[in-house]
């Protein structure tokens, strides 16, 4: 399945394959000019290191192995990066590779983004949750101490490949992680989806990965630099930022503490009398269907209220948070600072 998306900058696209890493030479020949520097992680390196190299037999190109984990996604390793990009003497002509989950993307489209001004890059994303969500859009960031993705840019990939076979060897709580973001596009657009998760999904996942990134382009095709629309992909994640940032990026993964956020946002808002009543059930047992139900979850209302405050979504006075009316249909939403709805 092929899918371009379109920026301001230029268009790309995003291949979906089953089984396409094997063609990875032939598939990335139209974009990977020059040299080539491929950035993973250790995960991703113990599984795939020889099949890398032998892909892109081919290829001239510099490797490079970083720690895995959200904690990668720091001031630090960024510098890191940047030293071993020059060492490697790689031009603005020449190619950088993100193979890896969400944590490798971003920080490696940060470094493509900001070193010499800006270097082409290429998506290989591994996880579920890096293929349906972060690999797309031109998001690239890292972390501060004070909060999540609090330094980043706009920079979008010249391609993204796609290859659903590399879910098969993740982790049942890795592929879990990636569900949360997966509920979250059925959530704000798409009712149909959330049946099709209801159900069995094992030889669907083709299909599901393409449903949501054809939810993301649209959106971002109408709103690149998240200024209006694009917020809605955030649904859940305003509280799940803070959950991470309150547990120090250990306790919970990123989409486990994005399952808290929906379900603790739509509880509210069904409280409140703004989503149909019964939501909020509907969706905690699709979560639980996936093991991103936390009872024991508990948290120090100011502390995240705090986090809140600092979240890309708010300014001076406001946070935008994303409200869901039912499955399906969602709306952005201004609420004061103040307004402690979220954690009462």
């Amino acid at each position: 399945m092929l899918m371009n998306v379109k920026t301001s900058s230029h268009n790309y696209d995003i291949v979906i394959e089953k089984g396409i890493f094997s063609r990875l030479g032939d598939v990335i020949s139209d974009v990977a000019k020059g040299k080539l520097f491929v950035i993973t992680d250790e995960n991703v390196d113990a599984i795939y290191h020889d099949k890398l190299y032998s892909n892109l037999s081919d290829y001239n190109f510099e490797y490079m192995v970083l720690p895995a984990g959200e904690r990668t996604k720091c001031l630090d390793m960024l510098g890191r990066i940047y030293s071993a990009l020059a060492d490697a003497k790689m031009s603005r002509s020449d190619t950088i590779i993100a193979f890896g989950g969400g944590v490798i993307g971003d920080i490696t489209g940060l470094a493509a983004a900001t070193y010499l001004r800006g270097v082409n890059f290429i998506g290989i994303p591994t996880t579920l949750l890096s293929q349906v969500d972060s690999s797309v859009g031109g998001k690239v960031a890292i972390d501060l101490p004070q909060g999540k993705n609090l330094v980043g840019s706009f920079y979008p990939p010249k391609k993204v490949i796609i290859d659903t076979e590399f879910l098969n060897t993740l982790p049942e709580r890795v592929f879990n992680d990636g569900m949360a973001e997966v509920i979250k596009y059925a959530c704000i657009r798409d009712a149909k989806l959330f049946d099709i998760l209801s159900d069995d999904i094992s030889n669907r996942m083709d299909e599901i990965v393409y449903m949501c990134l054809d939810i993301k382009r649209q959106v971002v095709e109408a709103d690149e630099f998240d200024k209006g629309e694009r917020m809605i992909l955030n649904f859940g994640h305003t509280f799940g930022h803070a959950v991470e940032k309150m547990y120090n990026y250990e306790t919970y993964t990123h989409g486990e503490a994005v399952a808290i956020g929906m379900s603790k946002i739509t509880r509210a808002t069904e409280n409140m009398g703004y989503t149909e009543d019964g939501t909020s059930d509907r969706l905690e047992n699709l979560l639980a269907k996936y093991n991103l139900v936390f009872d024991n979850f508990t948290f120090d209302a100011e502390t995240a209220m705090n986090i809140m405050a600092l979240d890309k979504k708010s300014d001076s006075e406001y946070i935008n948070y994303i409200f869901i009316k039912n499955i399906g249909t969602c709306e952005i939403v201004k609420r004061s600072k103040e307004d402690k709805f979220i954690v009462k």
